[in-house]
């Protein structure tokens, strides 16, 4: 078989389980993500943003090139995932557009990314709207992204049924990707007979087409089930070499006819399930084309140069991850992640038919109202994804222009943009992360029942109506493995997370004791209008008053509120909150309080302050999460310096004797041992956040004291992250010319302690940082009249394990 007839094509699904609370949209911070704030972010660290810049490595174990892996795969990102990269790392971002350009290039027009429906429903179990809207944002989505229209869309968890295809092909979508177990039977285009398949026995090279009721047909790929699961769980992408010569197998050397060995798996395989996947995909795609083994592909570009030759019948209610179809999203069907022996999921039907009560409930009162006020208010749902992607008051004007059947109040309008909201938190909802995982109030589980609460919240907003009480009777029918029932853990782990404009309003108002212009603080999906603000301080105590409105940014919904917090020092924070004071009142209480707090007098301040605001008062756990952890750092951070002061005065006036204690192999006093371990990772830390560059005799002192005392490192992974940030910062700074020598030489000072220390630190950024800055160096284009600096140039190359003696282009 000749190479012409192979071609080869990986597919990764890239997706994250959204972790947003759902009423700022902002993650807050995960402690066991650590060091990272989330694990958006240590994903993307991880994988997401090293295959836009993936390492190949030469015999010498040098990097000889960069590849961008999203130019050489097939791929799809989850809309809510690429909502977040956008702005959390804009650099990986463009990375993955700018391979998606570069594949246009590569394969004849046809782009390497595939839509995907909006927010990983599992379609089968959608309602005929709502696998309509999947759809139509899905599209949208990445036409806003990738500046084209999608030939393709990955159905989440490739769940499928007949009406879900009709659904993408009436969109204009040309194929979508299937696991082989999906395949029912198959026949040869004209032929009469169908011929009954298994994942064993379909033919993945090859693609059918899908004959719809409608008429429309749409074409499928089967992916090569065992590749695929050999990325995924059998450690193929250990070695680059291995992947390759394992999908080159899947041909059929006696079949001269055009060939697709193609796979599909989570993109995570390649960086974050298994570290440094992305540098083995990399390696294999380049060991196929320098070799001249296959012809890299696309599923669009394939598509058109051999379209398919057989039909395929499906299997209705087929998933990828589910033996039984897509019965482990709505019924307790035996498959789990097997992490907890004797825990069962039979909470999933009776959460699956709680959510289906919901969405039912909130139809025909989203019907009514909307039809009031739109158009055509499911063309509108439809249309509202413009104003997601925008999030501007502009785009949400634009909306009401187009959709509103008047000119509509200030009120009006934020009734519909609430009842948008109301619409797509009710799709939120079906989020599949919710079922997959073995217990309901795990994290994944806890977020779906965020946007139902949000839901519900919308709905008594705009009718006045709950239905927060049947709707937690009902959990109360789903058994949880850790909880007395799901209804305990949906009151004890999502109910506690809603956000109203009275929160936000109170977050304002303990942060405003702070922040040096609370005018400027970052409320997320919310605006501060300040009306009045005074900051009193009496050396520690703190007195503030405001009068602000918060408005949110989604819906338009705004209130007054007039605050007064007073600060004691430490954690100790007695706020209050009103929205019914009028100014005339807010004035003279503001007068006496002041007047109290500038005389001291802080029992009458208590009273005056009770007197206008009520008994009910606030404290610091009324700040947002990530701002609660940023203010207690502060406010202890006092404290800990005084703490850390005594302890380096301890290991100060006793380090000539633990030194000679440790020469003469006498054992060291526990307490002294403590606070030489706080004090060495403390100095470790603090030289890599703002150690000079021309000082790194203090870097080596602190090595040769942590060896020579056998300190372990407390908190190696958050030491290594926090290394790699300064590498990668100093590396940034390098220049081509002699004045970057200072920088070369701290750089090369600091490896070497570190190549001592036997300290191993997050350098991919930092290499393919300076694989990109030695481009013209490789080529010749540099002459510089120091040697100094070149000698340290490469010796900075060595040490960072890239290869600058060869001429080499960066690959795309």
């Amino acid at each position: 078989m000749s190479r012409q007839h192979k071609y080869l094509c990986i597919h990764g699904h890239f997706y994250q389980p959204p972790r947003e609370n759902a009423w700022l949209e902002i993650i807050e911070q995960q402690e066991s993500a650590r060091p990272w704030h989330d694990w958006n972010a240590r994903i993307n660290f991880e994988c997401y943003a090293p295959n836009g810049a993936a390492r190949i490595l030469g015999e010498d174990g040098l990097i000889k090139r960069i590849r961008n892996n999203y130019s050489r795969i097939s791929f799809n990102f989850g809309p809510t995932l690429l909502t977040w990269m956008q702005s959390a790392d804009p650099e990986a971002y463009d990375l993955m557009l700018e391979g998606d350009r570069l594949s246009l290039e590569r394969y004849g027009g046809h782009g390497n990314a595939l839509a995907q429906v909006h927010s990983h429903l599992i379609m089968p179990l959608c309602n005929a709207r709502d696998k309509v809207t999947q759809v139509y944002w899905g599209v949208r989505d990445f036409e806003y992204r990738f500046k084209r229209y999608p030939e393709g869309i990955w159905l989440a968890e490739t769940a499928v049924d007949m009406a879900t295809l009709e659904v993408v092909a009436s969109h204009g979508l040309l194929f979508t990707i299937l696991a082989p177990g999906q395949a029912k039977a198959v026949r040869k285009l004209g032929s009469i007979a169908w011929q009954t398949v298994s994942a064993d026995t379909i033919d993945t090279r090859r693609p059918y087409w899908c004959t719809l009721p409608s008429g429309r047909r749409i074409a499928l790929f089967f992916y090569h089930g065992g590749v695929a699961q050999d990325v995924a769980f059998n450690h193929l992408l250990n070695n680059g070499r291995t992947f390759a010569h394992r999908l080159l197998s899947v041909f059929d050397e006696k079949d001269k006819n055009p060939q697709l060995a193609h796979i599909a798996t989570d993109g995570e395989s390649y960086g974050h399930h298994h570290r440094y996947g992305e540098m083995a995909l990399a390696d294999a795609v380049h060991y196929i084309e320098e070799n001249d083994l296959a012809t890299m592909t696309n599923y669009g570009q394939y598509l058109e140069l051999f379209p398919p030759e057989n039909e395929v019948q499906i299997h209705e209610n087929s998933s990828w991850s589910c033996v039984h179809g897509v019965e482990r999203w709505r019924d307790n069907c035996g498959c789990n992640t097997g992490g907890h022996p004797g825990w069962h999921q039979r909470w999933r039907k009776p959460l699956r038919e709680t959510l289906n009560w919901l969405r039912d409930k909130l139809i025909p009162l989203y019907e009514h109202r909307a039809a009031q006020l739109l158009r055509d208010p499911w063309a509108a749902r439809n249309d509202y994804i413009e104003v997601i992607l925008r999030r501007s008051p502009a785009a949400t004007d634009e909306f009401l222009k187009k959709h509103a059947r008047r000119v509509l109040s200030p009120q009006e309008e934020t009734q519909v943009l609430r009842l948008l909201e109301l619409q797509r938190h009710a799709m939120l909802m079906f989020t599949s992360c919710g079922w997959f995982f073995d217990e309901i109030s795990g994290i994944e589980t806890n977020q779906i029942l965020q946007y139902a609460l949000r839901a519900m919240d919308y709905a008594q907003d705009v009718f006045g109506e709950s239905f927060h009480k049947e709707f937690t009777d009902r959990l109360a029918a789903a058994p949880s493995n850790k909880y007395p029932n799901g209804a305990v853990s949906y009151q004890q782990n999502v109910i506690t997370t809603s956000v109203d404009l009275e929160r936000v309003a109170t977050h304002f108002a303990v942060a405003s004791l702070f922040e040096p212009d609370p005018s400027q603080l970052d409320l997320y999906n919310y605006y501060a209008e300040v009306e009045f603000f005074e900051r009193l301080v009496a050396g520690t105590p703190m007195f503030v008053v405001g009068r602000l409105q918060i408005r949110s940014k989604l819906t338009r919904a705004a209130k007054m509120y007039n605050y007064a917090v007073l600060y004691l020092g430490q954690q100790h924070i007695i706020g209050n909150i009103s929205s019914i004071m009028n100014r005339a009142t807010f004035d003279i209480m503001y007068e006496r309080s002041s007047a109290a707090f500038n005389n001291a007098e802080m029992g009458d301040l208590i009273g005056i302050l009770q007197e206008y605001f009520g008994p009910t008062k606030f404290t610091l756990t009324s700040l947002l999460a990530d701002e609660k952890i940023n203010y207690i750092r502060a406010i202890t951070s006092s404290s800990l310096q005084l703490a850390e002061s005594n302890f380096r005065n301890v290991f100060n006036d006793n380090y000539q004797l633990i030194t000679g204690l440790v020469k003469t192999d006498l054992p060291l006093p526990e307490a002294w041992r403590s606070v030489s371990t706080y004090v060495l990772n403390a100095d470790l830390v603090h030289f890599f956040e703002n150690g000079a560059i021309h000082n790194t005799q203090t870097l080596r002192r602190i090595a040769d004291d942590l060896k020579r005392w056998n300190i372990p490192l407390t908190d190696e992974e958050t030491i290594r992250h926090s290394i790699g940030l300064r590498l990668d910062r100093e590396i940034d700074m390098l220049d081509t010319n002699e004045t970057s020598l200072p920088r070369l030489q701290w750089l090369n000072s600091v490896m070497a302690i570190l190549n001592d220390m036997q300290i191993k630190p997050d350098l991919w950024k930092s290499q393919n940082r300076f694989y990109r800055l030695t481009k013209g160096y490789r080529k010749g284009a540099w002459v510089f009249s120091n040697d100094d600096w070149q000698v340290a140039f490469e010796r900075l190359a060595a040490q960072l394990r890239v290869r600058v003696y060869k001429e080499e282009e960066i690959e795309a």
